[in-house]
Protein backbone atom coordinates (compact mmCIF):
# COMPACT_ATOMS: atom_id res chain seq x y z
CA UNK A 1 0.00 0.00 0.00
CA UNK A 2 2.40 2.40 0.49
CA UNK A 3 4.72 1.65 -2.29
CA UNK A 4 1.09 2.44 -4.71
CA UNK A 5 0.83 5.64 -2.67
CA UNK A 6 4.14 6.84 -3.78
CA UNK A 7 3.50 5.46 -7.16
CA UNK A 8 0.13 7.54 -7.07
CA UNK A 9 1.63 10.45 -5.37
CA UNK A 10 4.44 10.63 -8.44
CA UNK A 11 1.96 9.78 -10.93
CA UNK A 12 -0.16 12.88 -9.46
CA UNK A 13 3.15 15.18 -9.61
CA UNK A 14 4.36 14.86 -12.95
CA UNK A 15 0.53 14.72 -14.28
CA UNK A 16 -0.01 18.16 -12.71
CA UNK A 17 3.31 19.29 -14.76
CA UNK A 18 1.51 20.52 -17.51
CA UNK A 19 -0.80 22.67 -15.34
CA UNK A 20 2.19 23.78 -13.23
CA UNK A 21 4.49 25.18 -15.95
CA UNK A 22 1.48 26.68 -17.71
CA UNK A 23 0.30 28.28 -14.34
CA UNK A 24 4.23 29.68 -14.36
CA UNK A 25 4.40 31.61 -17.95
CA UNK A 26 0.88 32.60 -17.00
CA UNK A 27 2.19 34.23 -14.03
CA UNK A 28 5.40 35.67 -15.97
CA UNK A 29 2.73 37.18 -18.60
CA UNK A 30 1.28 38.73 -16.07
CA UNK A 31 4.23 40.57 -14.86
CA UNK A 32 4.81 41.63 -17.90
CA UNK A 33 1.24 43.00 -18.10
CA UNK A 34 1.85 44.78 -14.89
CA UNK A 35 4.92 46.67 -16.39
CA UNK A 36 3.25 47.84 -19.33
CA UNK A 37 0.34 49.47 -17.64
CA UNK A 38 1.74 50.53 -14.68
CA UNK A 39 5.06 52.50 -16.83
CA UNK A 40 4.45 52.21 -20.25
CA UNK A 41 0.55 53.10 -20.76
CA UNK A 42 -0.38 50.09 -21.57
CA UNK A 43 1.64 49.60 -24.67
CA UNK A 44 4.99 46.99 -25.51
CA UNK A 45 8.28 47.57 -22.77
CA UNK A 46 10.16 49.73 -25.57
CA UNK A 47 12.15 53.11 -25.29
CA UNK A 48 9.53 54.72 -28.17
CA UNK A 49 6.24 54.18 -25.47
CA UNK A 50 7.93 55.63 -22.36
CA UNK A 51 9.98 58.93 -21.42
CA UNK A 52 12.02 57.34 -18.99
CA UNK A 53 16.01 57.31 -18.56
CA UNK A 54 17.88 54.93 -21.04
CA UNK A 55 19.19 52.98 -17.75
CA UNK A 56 15.50 52.52 -16.72
CA UNK A 57 14.40 51.23 -19.80
CA UNK A 58 17.36 48.31 -19.79
CA UNK A 59 15.99 47.56 -16.51
CA UNK A 60 12.37 46.43 -17.58
CA UNK A 61 13.91 45.24 -20.69
CA UNK A 62 15.66 43.21 -18.55
CA UNK A 63 12.45 41.91 -16.78
CA UNK A 64 11.11 41.77 -20.22
CA UNK A 65 13.57 39.29 -21.45
CA UNK A 66 13.65 37.06 -18.10
CA UNK A 67 9.84 36.91 -17.91
CA UNK A 68 9.79 36.36 -22.00
CA UNK A 69 12.46 33.05 -22.12
CA UNK A 70 10.50 31.99 -19.03
CA UNK A 71 7.21 31.98 -20.70
CA UNK A 72 9.05 30.11 -24.15
CA UNK A 73 10.65 27.82 -21.10
CA UNK A 74 7.34 26.90 -19.57
CA UNK A 75 4.95 26.61 -22.50
CA UNK A 76 7.64 24.17 -23.75
CA UNK A 77 7.31 22.37 -20.90
CA UNK A 78 3.54 22.32 -20.71
CA UNK A 79 3.53 20.94 -24.56
CA UNK A 80 6.22 18.34 -23.98
CA UNK A 81 4.39 16.89 -20.80
CA UNK A 82 1.00 17.44 -22.51
CA UNK A 83 2.11 15.34 -25.49
CA UNK A 84 3.05 13.06 -22.96
CA UNK A 85 0.74 12.57 -19.92
CA UNK A 86 -2.19 14.36 -21.79
CA UNK A 87 -4.85 16.49 -20.22
CA UNK A 88 -8.12 14.44 -21.29
CA UNK A 89 -7.03 11.32 -19.13
CA UNK A 90 -9.26 11.56 -15.91
CA UNK A 91 -7.69 11.72 -12.46
CA UNK A 92 -6.45 8.51 -10.88
CA UNK A 93 -9.05 8.15 -8.11
CA UNK A 94 -8.59 6.23 -4.67
CA UNK A 95 -11.82 4.02 -4.41
CA UNK A 96 -11.26 3.07 -0.85
CA UNK A 97 -12.05 7.32 -0.33
CA UNK A 98 -15.41 7.73 0.66
CA UNK A 99 -15.36 11.18 -1.17
CA UNK A 100 -14.84 9.60 -4.34
CA UNK A 101 -17.43 7.17 -3.52
CA UNK A 102 -20.23 9.81 -3.05
CA UNK A 103 -18.81 11.80 -5.78
CA UNK A 104 -20.92 11.74 -8.88
CA UNK A 105 -19.72 10.13 -12.55
CA UNK A 106 -20.54 13.24 -14.21
CA UNK A 107 -18.57 15.49 -12.09
CA UNK A 108 -15.16 14.36 -13.99
CA UNK A 109 -16.62 15.75 -17.45
CA UNK A 110 -17.70 19.20 -16.16
CA UNK A 111 -14.11 19.26 -14.59
CA UNK A 112 -12.06 18.56 -16.81
CA UNK A 113 -14.57 20.94 -19.46
CA UNK A 114 -13.84 23.76 -17.09
CA UNK A 115 -10.21 22.81 -17.02
CA UNK A 116 -9.71 23.07 -20.77
CA UNK A 117 -11.71 26.60 -20.54
CA UNK A 118 -9.25 27.71 -18.36
CA UNK A 119 -6.36 26.37 -20.53
CA UNK A 120 -7.56 28.13 -23.32
CA UNK A 121 -7.79 31.46 -21.72
CA UNK A 122 -4.54 31.04 -19.83
CA UNK A 123 -2.95 30.45 -23.52
CA UNK A 124 -4.95 33.38 -25.17
CA UNK A 125 -4.04 35.93 -22.55
CA UNK A 126 -0.23 34.11 -22.61
CA UNK A 127 0.03 35.03 -26.77
CA UNK A 128 -1.59 38.34 -26.61
CA UNK A 129 0.94 39.71 -24.41
CA UNK A 130 4.13 37.81 -25.95
CA UNK A 131 2.93 38.72 -29.69
CA UNK A 132 3.94 42.36 -29.36
CA UNK A 133 7.56 41.37 -28.75
CA UNK A 134 7.32 38.20 -31.42
CA UNK A 135 8.79 40.92 -33.99
CA UNK A 136 10.54 43.07 -31.49
CA UNK A 137 14.28 41.41 -31.06
CA UNK A 138 16.09 44.25 -32.92
CA UNK A 139 19.38 42.38 -34.90
CA UNK A 140 22.95 42.97 -34.03
CA UNK A 141 24.17 45.87 -35.91
CA UNK A 142 27.05 44.04 -36.57
CA UNK A 143 25.28 40.95 -37.95
CA UNK A 144 23.03 43.44 -39.91
CA UNK A 145 25.81 44.73 -41.59
CA UNK A 146 27.39 41.05 -42.66
CA UNK A 147 26.47 40.46 -46.11
CA UNK A 148 25.33 36.92 -45.94
CA UNK A 149 23.26 34.96 -48.09
CA UNK A 150 21.04 32.71 -47.40
CA UNK A 151 21.47 30.61 -50.05
CA UNK A 152 24.87 29.37 -49.18
CA UNK A 153 26.09 28.60 -52.50
CA UNK A 154 25.69 32.16 -53.93
CA UNK A 155 28.84 34.09 -54.24
CA UNK A 156 29.25 38.15 -54.48
CA UNK A 157 31.67 39.62 -55.74
CA UNK A 158 33.51 42.67 -53.77
CA UNK A 159 31.26 45.47 -55.57
CA UNK A 160 28.13 43.30 -54.90
CA UNK A 161 29.27 42.79 -51.25
CA UNK A 162 30.06 46.87 -50.76
CA UNK A 163 26.39 47.45 -52.22
CA UNK A 164 24.98 44.80 -49.97
CA UNK A 165 26.80 46.52 -46.87
CA UNK A 166 25.46 50.07 -48.24
CA UNK A 167 21.94 48.53 -47.97
CA UNK A 168 22.20 47.75 -44.55
CA UNK A 169 23.84 50.45 -43.41
CA UNK A 170 21.10 52.30 -44.81
CA UNK A 171 18.88 49.98 -42.73
CA UNK A 172 19.88 51.35 -39.52
CA UNK A 173 18.59 54.61 -40.20
CA UNK A 174 14.95 53.93 -39.14
CA UNK A 175 16.27 52.39 -35.51
CA UNK A 176 18.86 54.71 -34.83
CA UNK A 177 16.55 57.32 -34.56
CA UNK A 178 15.81 55.73 -30.86
CA UNK A 179 19.25 54.29 -29.92
CA UNK A 180 22.47 54.41 -31.61
CA UNK A 181 24.73 51.31 -32.04
CA UNK A 182 26.59 51.73 -29.20
CA UNK A 183 23.86 52.46 -26.81
CA UNK A 184 22.33 49.50 -27.88
CA UNK A 185 25.55 46.83 -26.56
CA UNK A 186 25.13 49.53 -23.05
CA UNK A 187 21.69 48.52 -23.23
CA UNK A 188 22.85 44.54 -23.36
CA UNK A 189 25.33 44.83 -20.99
CA UNK A 190 22.94 46.32 -18.90
CA UNK A 191 20.35 43.17 -19.29
CA UNK A 192 23.61 40.55 -19.14
CA UNK A 193 24.42 42.43 -15.38
CA UNK A 194 20.78 42.52 -14.41
CA UNK A 195 20.06 38.92 -14.97
CA UNK A 196 20.56 36.06 -12.13
CA UNK A 197 23.78 34.61 -11.30
CA UNK A 198 24.38 31.18 -12.97
CA UNK A 199 25.43 28.15 -11.64
CA UNK A 200 29.56 28.46 -13.43
CA UNK A 201 30.95 31.49 -12.93
CA UNK A 202 30.11 34.14 -16.25
CA UNK A 203 33.63 34.25 -17.27
CA UNK A 204 34.20 30.78 -17.75
CA UNK A 205 30.84 30.95 -19.58
CA UNK A 206 32.14 33.57 -21.83
CA UNK A 207 35.31 31.71 -22.48
CA UNK A 208 33.96 28.31 -23.41
CA UNK A 209 31.66 30.98 -26.01
CA UNK A 210 34.74 32.47 -27.53
CA UNK A 211 36.60 29.19 -28.04
CA UNK A 212 33.09 27.80 -29.38
CA UNK A 213 33.32 31.11 -32.01
CA UNK A 214 36.74 30.51 -32.73
CA UNK A 215 36.22 26.93 -33.63
CA UNK A 216 33.28 27.72 -35.77
CA UNK A 217 33.81 26.77 -39.47
CA UNK A 218 32.06 30.69 -40.43
CA UNK A 219 34.35 32.16 -37.82
CA UNK A 220 36.97 33.36 -40.61
CA UNK A 221 34.13 34.16 -42.88
CA UNK A 222 32.32 36.72 -40.15
CA UNK A 223 35.61 38.31 -39.16
CA UNK A 224 36.13 39.36 -42.89
CA UNK A 225 32.85 40.54 -43.34
CA UNK A 226 32.87 42.50 -40.18
CA UNK A 227 36.10 43.94 -40.66
CA UNK A 228 34.56 44.49 -44.62
CA UNK A 229 31.88 46.46 -42.76
CA UNK A 230 33.96 48.55 -40.33
CA UNK A 231 35.97 49.68 -43.13
CA UNK A 232 32.85 50.45 -45.36
CA UNK A 233 31.70 52.77 -42.13
CA UNK A 234 34.84 54.80 -41.78
CA UNK A 235 35.32 55.32 -45.66
CA UNK A 236 31.73 56.69 -45.88
CA UNK A 237 32.62 58.36 -42.80
CA UNK A 238 35.90 60.45 -44.07
CA UNK A 239 33.77 60.97 -47.05
CA UNK A 240 30.97 62.03 -45.47
CA UNK A 241 33.41 65.11 -43.26
CA UNK A 242 35.16 65.94 -46.47
CA UNK A 243 31.71 66.99 -47.97
CA UNK A 244 30.36 68.37 -45.05
CA UNK A 245 33.21 70.28 -45.13
CA UNK A 246 34.52 71.16 -48.89
CA UNK A 247 31.14 71.59 -50.10
CA UNK A 248 29.93 75.04 -48.09
CA UNK A 249 33.26 76.02 -48.98
CA UNK A 250 33.23 75.41 -52.49
CA UNK A 251 30.17 77.12 -52.72
CA UNK A 252 30.92 80.05 -51.22
CA UNK A 253 34.15 80.45 -53.16
CA UNK A 254 32.69 79.83 -56.04
CA UNK A 255 29.37 82.01 -55.96
CA UNK A 256 31.42 84.75 -54.53
CA UNK A 257 33.42 84.85 -57.28
CA UNK A 258 30.86 83.88 -60.49
CA UNK A 259 27.59 85.30 -59.18
CA UNK A 260 27.49 87.06 -56.00
CA UNK A 261 30.66 89.63 -57.06
CA UNK A 262 29.06 90.50 -60.80
CA UNK A 263 25.34 91.13 -59.37
CA UNK A 264 26.67 93.53 -56.50
CA UNK A 265 29.43 95.21 -58.27
CA UNK A 266 26.36 95.81 -61.15
CA UNK A 267 24.10 97.15 -58.51
CA UNK A 268 27.51 99.19 -56.40
CA UNK A 269 27.95 101.99 -58.47
CA UNK A 270 32.16 102.43 -57.79
CA UNK A 271 32.46 105.88 -57.52
CA UNK A 272 28.55 106.88 -55.60
CA UNK A 273 29.14 104.16 -53.16
CA UNK A 274 29.79 104.54 -50.00
CA UNK A 275 33.79 104.27 -48.99
CA UNK A 276 32.72 103.30 -45.05
CA UNK A 277 30.16 100.11 -44.25
CA UNK A 278 30.44 101.03 -40.17
CA UNK A 279 31.92 103.30 -38.03
CA UNK A 280 34.67 101.18 -37.18
CA UNK A 281 36.17 101.23 -40.76
CA UNK A 282 36.01 104.35 -40.45
CA UNK A 283 38.27 104.94 -37.39
CA UNK A 284 40.40 102.21 -38.84
CA UNK A 285 40.99 104.35 -41.86
CA UNK A 286 41.39 107.73 -39.59
CA UNK A 287 43.77 106.31 -37.39
CA UNK A 288 45.71 104.83 -40.19
CA UNK A 289 46.00 107.82 -42.05
CA UNK A 290 47.19 109.43 -39.08
CA UNK A 291 49.68 106.77 -38.16
CA UNK A 292 51.05 107.62 -42.15
CA UNK A 293 50.69 111.17 -41.42
CA UNK A 294 53.01 111.00 -38.58
CA UNK A 295 55.81 108.59 -39.57
CA UNK A 296 56.49 110.79 -42.24
CA UNK A 297 56.83 113.70 -39.86
CA UNK A 298 59.04 111.43 -37.80
CA UNK A 299 61.44 110.43 -40.54
CA UNK A 300 61.47 113.94 -42.24
CA UNK A 301 62.66 115.21 -38.89
CA UNK A 302 65.17 112.69 -37.99
CA UNK A 303 67.04 112.99 -41.13
CA UNK A 304 65.65 109.16 -42.90
CA UNK A 305 63.91 111.21 -45.93
CA UNK A 306 64.30 114.73 -46.91
CA UNK A 307 62.79 117.41 -45.58
CA UNK A 308 59.73 117.72 -47.15
CA UNK A 309 57.41 121.15 -46.98
CA UNK A 310 54.11 121.42 -46.38
CA UNK A 311 52.77 120.98 -49.66
CA UNK A 312 54.26 117.81 -50.19
CA UNK A 313 53.52 116.64 -46.78
CA UNK A 314 49.51 117.49 -47.93
CA UNK A 315 50.09 115.82 -51.46
CA UNK A 316 51.66 112.93 -49.81
CA UNK A 317 49.05 112.76 -47.38
CA UNK A 318 46.37 113.07 -49.98
CA UNK A 319 47.54 110.56 -52.60
CA UNK A 320 48.01 108.16 -49.01
CA UNK A 321 43.98 108.85 -48.44
CA UNK A 322 43.11 108.23 -51.87
CA UNK A 323 44.82 104.56 -51.54
CA UNK A 324 43.18 104.14 -47.99
CA UNK A 325 39.68 104.99 -49.13
CA UNK A 326 40.12 102.58 -52.38
CA UNK A 327 40.91 99.37 -49.84
CA UNK A 328 38.15 100.02 -47.40
CA UNK A 329 35.71 100.97 -50.50
CA UNK A 330 36.60 97.15 -51.76
CA UNK A 331 36.16 95.75 -48.02
CA UNK A 332 32.74 96.79 -47.77
CA UNK A 333 32.25 95.73 -51.46
CA UNK A 334 33.34 92.48 -49.89
CA UNK A 335 31.91 92.20 -46.77
CA UNK A 336 28.27 92.53 -48.81
CA UNK A 337 29.64 89.99 -50.83
CA UNK A 338 30.60 88.10 -47.90
CA UNK A 339 27.10 88.34 -46.54
CA UNK A 340 25.43 86.62 -49.76
CA UNK A 341 27.93 84.01 -50.33
CA UNK A 342 27.92 82.67 -47.06
CA UNK A 343 23.85 82.27 -47.18
CA UNK A 344 24.41 80.18 -50.53
CA UNK A 345 27.15 78.28 -48.52
CA UNK A 346 24.89 77.74 -45.26
CA UNK A 347 22.00 76.37 -47.80
CA UNK A 348 24.94 74.30 -49.58
CA UNK A 349 25.23 73.03 -45.79
CA UNK A 350 21.93 72.60 -45.33
CA UNK A 351 21.17 70.53 -48.21
CA UNK A 352 24.21 68.16 -48.33
CA UNK A 353 22.65 67.34 -44.56
CA UNK A 354 19.34 66.37 -45.51
CA UNK A 355 20.61 64.76 -48.61
CA UNK A 356 22.92 62.33 -46.40
CA UNK A 357 20.65 60.95 -43.73
CA UNK A 358 21.97 57.55 -44.50
CA UNK A 359 25.42 58.90 -44.13
CA UNK A 360 24.55 60.83 -40.57
CA UNK A 361 23.35 57.33 -39.33
CA UNK A 362 26.57 55.52 -40.37
CA UNK A 363 28.95 58.66 -39.14
CA UNK A 364 27.44 58.52 -35.92
CA UNK A 365 27.98 55.17 -35.52
CA UNK A 366 31.61 55.56 -36.06
CA UNK A 367 32.40 58.54 -34.10
CA UNK A 368 30.20 55.82 -31.46
CA UNK A 369 32.64 53.50 -32.24
CA UNK A 370 35.52 55.76 -31.39
CA UNK A 371 34.33 57.27 -28.47
CA UNK A 372 33.15 54.68 -26.64
CA UNK A 373 36.50 52.44 -27.57
CA UNK A 374 38.85 55.44 -25.69
CA UNK A 375 39.94 54.89 -22.58
CA UNK A 376 38.66 56.58 -19.63
CA UNK A 377 41.63 58.25 -18.66
CA UNK A 378 41.40 59.38 -22.98
CA UNK A 379 37.74 60.45 -22.44
CA UNK A 380 38.20 62.48 -19.19
CA UNK A 381 41.10 64.42 -21.31
CA UNK A 382 39.07 65.21 -24.05
CA UNK A 383 36.83 66.87 -21.57
CA UNK A 384 39.01 68.78 -19.76
CA UNK A 385 40.65 69.94 -22.80
CA UNK A 386 37.40 70.97 -24.93
CA UNK A 387 35.72 72.83 -21.43
CA UNK A 388 38.95 74.28 -21.19
CA UNK A 389 39.19 75.69 -24.46
CA UNK A 390 35.13 76.95 -24.52
CA UNK A 391 34.48 77.60 -20.89
CA UNK A 392 37.14 77.61 -18.88
CA UNK A 393 39.21 80.82 -17.69
CA UNK A 394 40.90 81.64 -20.73
CA UNK A 395 38.05 81.17 -23.18
CA UNK A 396 36.48 84.85 -22.99
CA UNK A 397 40.00 85.93 -25.23
CA UNK A 398 39.59 83.59 -27.72
CA UNK A 399 35.57 84.39 -28.26
CA UNK A 400 36.43 87.96 -27.90
CA UNK A 401 38.75 86.90 -31.48
CA UNK A 402 36.09 84.56 -33.19
CA UNK A 403 33.34 87.11 -33.09
CA UNK A 404 35.68 90.36 -33.83
CA UNK A 405 36.74 88.04 -37.04
CA UNK A 406 33.06 87.55 -37.83
CA UNK A 407 32.03 90.83 -37.68
CA UNK A 408 34.61 91.91 -39.83
CA UNK A 409 33.74 89.06 -42.11
CA UNK A 410 30.42 90.43 -42.48
CA UNK A 411 31.26 93.81 -42.17
CA UNK A 412 29.37 94.72 -39.05
CA UNK A 413 30.29 97.21 -36.01
CA UNK A 414 32.42 95.32 -33.31
CA UNK A 415 29.67 96.14 -30.61
CA UNK A 416 31.86 95.51 -27.31
CA UNK A 417 28.47 95.71 -25.18
CA UNK A 418 27.42 92.33 -27.39
CA UNK A 419 30.64 90.88 -27.13
CA UNK A 420 30.76 91.08 -23.89
CA UNK A 421 27.28 90.34 -23.11
CA UNK A 422 27.70 86.97 -25.58
CA UNK A 423 30.81 85.81 -23.49
CA UNK A 424 28.82 86.11 -19.92
CA UNK A 425 26.34 84.11 -21.15
CA UNK A 426 27.13 81.73 -23.79
CA UNK A 427 30.28 80.17 -21.95
CA UNK A 428 28.19 79.31 -18.84
CA UNK A 429 25.07 78.24 -20.71
CA UNK A 430 27.45 75.65 -22.50
CA UNK A 431 29.16 74.52 -19.15
CA UNK A 432 25.69 74.24 -17.84
CA UNK A 433 25.00 71.73 -20.63
CA UNK A 434 28.33 69.98 -20.55
CA UNK A 435 27.91 69.47 -16.59
CA UNK A 436 24.72 68.31 -17.46
CA UNK A 437 25.45 65.72 -20.23
CA UNK A 438 28.24 64.57 -17.85
CA UNK A 439 25.61 63.56 -14.90
CA UNK A 440 22.76 62.45 -16.44
CA UNK A 441 24.59 60.12 -19.56
CA UNK A 442 28.22 59.96 -19.12
CA UNK A 443 27.56 58.85 -15.52
CA UNK A 444 25.37 56.22 -16.44
CA UNK A 445 27.46 54.68 -19.19
CA UNK A 446 30.71 55.27 -18.16
CA UNK A 447 31.16 56.20 -14.36
CA UNK A 448 34.53 55.02 -14.38
CA UNK A 449 35.50 57.81 -16.70
CA UNK A 450 33.81 60.87 -14.42
CA UNK A 451 35.87 59.67 -11.51
CA UNK A 452 38.67 59.62 -13.71
CA UNK A 453 37.29 62.93 -15.07
CA UNK A 454 37.11 64.29 -11.61
CA UNK A 455 40.41 62.45 -10.12
CA UNK A 456 41.70 65.12 -13.61
CA UNK A 457 40.02 67.89 -12.53
CA UNK A 458 41.15 68.40 -9.01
Amino acid sequence: MKLKSILNTLHQWFSDTPERALDQAYKAALMIKAIEDEHFNSQKISIQCSDQSRSVISYFEADLNKYLKTIKVRLAEFKTCRSVFGVSEPPMIDTSSVEAIERPARYYPLELNEQQAIIIDKLNFIDQVTSRYSTDKKPDPSASLVPLSKNQNQIFSPQDQDEQILKSLSELQSSSQSEDVDCNSVVVNSKKMTEKTGILPRSIVETVNRIQRELDPKAEEEVVSKFRTSKLKTVISIRFILTLIIVPVLTQQITKTFLVSPIVDSFRNHDEAGVFLNIDMEEEAYFELHKYEEKLRFESLIGIVPEVSPEQMEELVKHKAEEVAEEYRGRSANAVKNIFADLLSLAAFALVIVKSKRDIVIFKSFVDDIVYGLSDSAKAFIIILFTDMFVGFHSPHGWEVILESLSRHLGLPESRNFIFLFIATFPVILDSVIKYWIFRYLNRISPSAVATYKNMNE
